[in-house]
This record gives C-alpha cells, sequence and structure tokens, in this order.
C-alpha cells in the first residue's frame, strides 16, 4: 500500500469512529494540531471530556482470519496526564470496517511494559492484532476480544 492509501485510509476510520461517537450521543472534534489525539469527544451536558487516538490498518489475510498491524508512539503512550487517551484500533476488512478495538491508554501501557505485548522499534510499539472467525481477537498471545467495541466509558447519551 502506498503512503497516499494510508492517509486516507487513516482519515476514513478517523470519521468512521467519529460516527460512532455522535450516533452514541456525544459531540466529538478534531483539534487543530495532532500532538497525539486525532478527536475530542465530549459529553456536552456535564463537560467530560475523553481523549481519543485512532490507528487503522488494511487487514491482510490468514490462514484463519485475517490481521491488523498497528504502530504506537511509546512517548504518547508512556505519557499519562490525567485525562486518559482511549485508542481505537479499527481494521479495514472485505470492503468494510470490522467492530473497532478500544482500550484505555494505561492498559494498553500495562500490557506492553508488563505482558510483552508488542514489539519496540524505533521509539514506536507495532501491535500484530489477529481475527479469528471474527469473533476473538489476540495480540501477542493475550485475549483483546473484551475490547471489542467496549464504549464502557462513552455510554449513550440521550438528548
Amino acid at each position: 500500500m502506498t503512503k497516499k492509501f494510508n492517509q486516507y485510509l487513516g482519515k476514513a476510520g478517523q470519521l468512521n469512529v467519529m460516527s460512532e461517537f455522535l450516533t452514541r450521543g456525544w459531540n466529538v472534534a478534531i483539534p487543530e494540531v495532532d500532538i497525539g489525539d486525532d478527536i475530542f469527544v465530549v459529553q456536552d451536558k456535564n463537560g467530560t471530556l475523553k481523549r481519543v487516538q485512532v490507528k487503522t490498518s488494511a487487514a491482510s489475510k490468514r490462514t484463519r482470519g485475517f490481521s491488523g498491524q498497528f504502530s504506537v508512539s511509546l512517548k504518547n503512550l508512556r505519557n499519562i496526564s490525567n485525562i486518559l487517551v482511549h485508542y481505537v484500533f479499527l481494521v479495514r476488512h472485505n470492503e468494510q470496517w470490522f467492530s473497532p478495538v478500544i482500550i484505555r491508554q494505561d492498559y494498553l501501557l500495562e500490557y506492553f511494559e508488563k505482558q510483552n505485548v508488542g514489539s519496540e522499534s524505533g521509539g514506536n510499539i507495532t501491535f500484530y492484532f489477529s481475527y479469528n472467525d471474527n469473533t476473538q481477537i489476540e495480540c501477542s498471545g493475550y485475549d483483546f476480544t473484551k475490547y471489542i467495541r467496549d464504549f464502557t466509558d462513552f455510554p449513550k447519551v440521550e438528548h
């Protein structure tokens, strides 16, 4: 895939994720300067702000299922502040988006530092997600299935 295609895929994934938050009743905004946050998600009624980083990948076919590869800045992952980043990993497979994997920054960092999930190179961590039978997701031998469409921190907002 070309760099240009990856830019288009990345923006399409970001807009898809923004759409999901909007349908859940959250307001969304794209920061003017991207220094680690792709989207700000806001609950208008009470001002709750969430930070979101979207990572997209085109699927690679596997014998059983498919996979997606994602690169995350180690510096950004370790930059824990009072508002945690939610990472959303999104794979495009067979001309459609697969359900997103949504995981909080502190959980992802713990998987990397304590369970050796992912591989570090040049200041980035590569996470290789395997999707089996469209119902189970693994990364470095760990089950990430519970993070599929995990909108726990983004409850539906009624307007």
